[in-house]
């Protein structure tokens, strides 16, 4: 069997959310799977570091899909192209975008339909891409997998796509996760945040990241308790607009928020087990990874309670309404102040993360392409 991938999100040094399920996902697949050669499509000169084993063939081919009218020439043209060239018997695409042209049986990771809720949060053409081509993607598709039973109800409830189409395959987290010591802890503490207890957020900095509740609930949770905490920051500014801009100037204690970029799996392990807990209060995630990452790094987790991220927190999190300022504070200060319920929390999440791994992903993507494989066969 020939598996041709959609590969244009595995950037070295630049993985981020759907890139690392592509690559830890993709790294086992192909390495379980000598029998099947997989073509690997990127959109620029590849690291060799991805091309994970003897039965893959990378292929590039331009031009880089990083607009919406480049989205169409790669995946319309370019895509479609290489899926004939090379004979493809079937298309896996990690982000969701597919080829309307090619009539090989696709399979579509979607990982969440923020844009049909959140538009505003968006560019123009990026959100106008997005509603018109992502119901034909699914439509598309032989198969859609997706990251959560909450996207999964999500997509065949906006799309009219019958549940039995759509496969879940949780996110992972990386082994390299995990406690540091408590020396360890303060050193890191020292260094970053002049041995000061932080909070620590984690993600791109877009809008449905809730940053704006963030800023304002921090400053909220340090007038009403004189905590002498920071936060800190870690995540590109990819979508830093002028309400976070602004949001971010007005705050009293902006003095106290610490920006950090984009960091290593190790630097980020480091950063989130020093911390008092890891905020993460989107208002839409169809996952949320660095709520498993806080639970491998063995740190407290505040999450919100809409969307995927109670299905993900389960009990081992604070879960409060991302909307409520005050609600955020109290949980910050609970953390805080409460250090039993913090060590309850840790606990938890220990117990919690147990149920995602990388190869229970692989596995659950293989089992999708393998069903699709299946019915192909049949027909």
């Amino acid at each position: 069997m020939r598996i041709a991938v959609n590969t244009r999100l595995l950037l070295k040094n630049r993985l981020e959310g759907i890139g690392w399920f592509s690559y830890e996902s993709l790294k086992r697949i192909c390495i379980a799977h000598p029998e099947h050669e997989f073509i690997f499509i990127f959109d620029r000169p590849y690291d060799s570091e991805f091309i994970f084993s003897k039965n893959i063939t990378p292929v590039v081919i331009g031009p880089p899909a990083r607009h919406p009218f480049l989205f169409v020439l790669w995946f319309e043209f370019s895509v479609a192209y290489i899926l004939k060239k090379y004979k493809a018997d079937l298309f896996l695409s990690p982000d969701g975008y597919l080829s309307l042209r090619t009539k090989v049986p696709s399979i579509a990771v979607i990982h969440d339909l923020n844009f049909e809720y959140y538009p505003k949060d968006l560019p123009f053409f990026s959100r106008n891409y997005y509603r018109f081509f992502f119901p034909r993607f699914a439509r598309k598709a032989k198969r859609i997998i997706t990251v959560s039973n909450y996207s999964k109800n999500d997509i065949s409830t906006l799309y009219h796509i019958n549940t039995d189409k759509i496969d879940v395959a949780y996110n992972g987290v990386k082994d390299i996760y995990g406690p540091i010591s408590k020396e360890g802890q303060q050193a890191i503490r020292d260094e970053i945040s002049k041995g000061k207890n932080y909070f620590v957020f984690v993600g791109a900095l877009h809008p449905r990241k809730n940053l704006v509740g963030l800023f304002t609930a921090f400053d909220l949770h340090k007038k009403q308790s004189l905590s002498k905490s920071k936060l800190v920051i870690v995540g590109n500014k990819q979508y830093w607009t002028k309400e976070i801009k602004t949001s971010y100037e007005q705050m009293y204690h902006k003095a106290d928020v610490i920006f950090m970029g984009h960091l290593s799996p190790n630097r980020l392990n480091e950063v989130i087990s020093s911390s008092l807990a890891m905020v993460y209060v989107s208002y839409f995630e169809g996952f949320g990874i660095p709520i498993v990452e806080a639970f491998k790094s063995q740190t407290a987790v505040i999450t919100s309670n809409v969307t995927s991220m109670p299905e993900v927190a389960g009990d081992a999190a604070l879960i409060i309404d991302p909307f409520d300022i005050s609600d955020i504070a109290k949980a910050m200060n609970t953390i805080e102040s409460n250090p039993d319920i913090r060590k309850q929390l840790i606990q938890k999440g220990i117990d919690r993360v147990k149920q995602f791994s990388w190869n229970h992903t692989a596995e659950a993507v293989w089992d999708s392409i393998t069903k699709c494989i299946n019915a192909k066969t049949t027909n």
